[in-house]
């Protein structure tokens, strides 16, 4: 009879405990890993960030992040949410978890939120980066795509990525049988710059479908390289078919650079 008491009071006062949510900003580069979310038989940046969280706070802890992230795509900023029993402040977790974690994730902040706050419903919206190498380079083989010696007309792509501002179902550069409640997206920046010989294509958008931007990569250095026209650009829009896009770009050229919130972040720890 004791036992099943105190089995009791243990499950009360575990329905008591008061949460309190938190938001992670992280960086990774993503060569060696799944992507962000976790999935059996496969080490993804997720797994490893939550195993971090549990071993350092003797807690489970379950981590949502911003959005998804593919095989070999690297992250400048990229913020998870989670919830804990335990007051953070102080606990020098930021220097604990860089400590802990391998070389290639690195925590920037900790911040503590309302309960009801979102990493991924609450964005406001997400910059992503697409690099591409103009030279053999052996030291950016996994964060670039490397196209040595092409003849690339910029100004073509500029023309051509204006166009992407004009719409906003981009069914088109969806990946084939992805499961949404629609296909719109509102780009507000697109268009590409070069830093001596790295060639970079930067889009901001309020959301972002799965292998959107790697397609739109693709069909922009199609034209890029003479083998579409500026003009094609609206047709594969307004055709909303995958089949008339071009080919996804390699996903180890993509960056998520910066999310933005409607809300002050304050870091809470060092």
């Amino acid at each position: 009879m004791a036992t099943c008491f105190y089995e009791l009071s243990l499950s009360l006062c575990s329905t008591n405990l008061h949460f309190l949510r938190y938001f992670l900003e992280l960086s990774y580069n993503g060569s060696a890993y799944h992507g962000w979310q976790k999935q059996p038989n496969a080490v993804s940046v997720q797994e490893v960030i939550e195993k971090a969280l549990h071993d350092l706070l003797s807690e489970e802890i379950a981590l949502t992040g911003c959005g998804r992230t593919d095989t070999g795509v690297h992250a400048e900023q990229y913020f998870a949410h989670f919830d804990s029993a335990s007051d953070l402040r102080g606990r020098n977790l930021l220097y604990r978890l860089n400590a802990y974690l391998p070389k290639d994730l690195a925590v920037k902040g900790l911040f503590e939120v309302e309960n009801s706050a979102h990493t991924r419903f609450d964005a406001l919206s997400r910059t992503y980066e697409y690099r591409i190498s103009l030279l053999k380079d052996p030291f950016t083989t996994k964060t670039t795509l490397q196209m040595p010696y092409q003849k690339i007309d910029v100004s073509l792509m500029n023309e051509a990525a204006m166009e992407l501002l004009k719409h906003s179902n981009f069914k088109c550069f969806s990946r084939a049988g992805t499961d949404v409640k629609t296909f719109d997206c509102m780009i507000s920046e697109a268009g590409w710059a070069q830093r001596n010989e790295l060639l970079v294509f930067t889009v901001t958008a309020n959301r972002f479908l799965r292998n959107m931007v790697r397609a739109m990569v693709g069909t922009l250095l199609e034209i890029g390289m003479h083998k579409r026209s500026v003009d094609d650009m609206k047709s594969v829009i307004q055709s909303q078919s995958r089949e008339n896009a071009g080919a996804s770009v390699k996903a180890h050229g993509l960056f998520l650079m910066r999310i933005r919130y409607p809300y002050k972040l304050e870091n809470i720890t060092g």
